[in-house]
């Protein structure tokens, strides 16, 4: 079984930016591919951006491309979210995700509010 713990989120200013980790244990952390979705209030969650296991290739959903960068260190166990330029549409609840064993794992997630 798999347990994810994120961090880093909190309250910040529209331009500013913030890195959220996110812990794996309990798993073969480099053997699956990681993501990060958000859910704002009163919508449905959404995808962020993807990593590999490898860290060779990163997706991105199109309303963060160019300010959010996906990254993986393997020896740690922790994937990160390092968010640039963040605008007020970013602010949401933030989690981590990951399949493995057919199953699906999610964090308990972290708040980021971005004020204007």
């Amino acid at each position: 079984q798999v347990q994810l713990v994120e961090s880093g989120g909190g309250l910040v200013q529209a331009g500013g930016s913030l890195r959220l980790s996110c812990a794996a244990s309990g798993g073969s952390f480099s053997s699956y591919a990681m993501g990060w979705f958000r859910q704002a209030p009163g919508k449905e969650r959404e995808f962020v951006a993807a990593i590999t296991k490898s860290g060779s290739s990163t997706y991105y959903a199109e309303s963060v491309q160019g300010r959010f960068t996906i990254s993986r260190d393997n020896a740690k166990n922790t994937a990160y979210l390092q968010m640039n330029s963040l605008k007020p549409e970013d602010t949401a609840v933030y989690y981590c995700r990951v399949v493995a064993g057919g199953y699906d794992y999610w964090g308990q997630g972290t708040q980021v509010t971005v004020s204007s």
